[in-house]
């Protein structure tokens, strides 16, 4: 599996509804944690997961060429 840098910055829908709302879950959960135990890199991940789940687009994905929606399924966010 190889990595193609240029798709990587092509901005696409490719987070589904489910992983999203993981996305978000683990983050926040992360981000709560990492303020008592002022821990950065912890908060930077929550940060990262949080981002990718709002706008449903995952850099790593694209370069992949992965994606975890299903058929038919639509962003939730308007102006993406």
């Amino acid at each position: 599996m190889s990595f193609d840098y240029k798709r990587a910055m092509k901005r696409e829908f490719n987070v589904g509804g489910k992983e999203q709302k993981l996305r978000y879950a683990i983050g926040i959960g992360g981000l709560l944690i990492s303020v008592f135990l002022a821990n950065i890199p912890l908060l930077l991940v929550g940060v990262v997961l949080v981002v990718t789940a709002k706008l449903q687009w995952c850099p790593v994905y694209s370069g992949l060429n992965k994606t975890s929606v299903e058929p038919g399924e639509q962003p939730t966010q308007t102006g993406h």
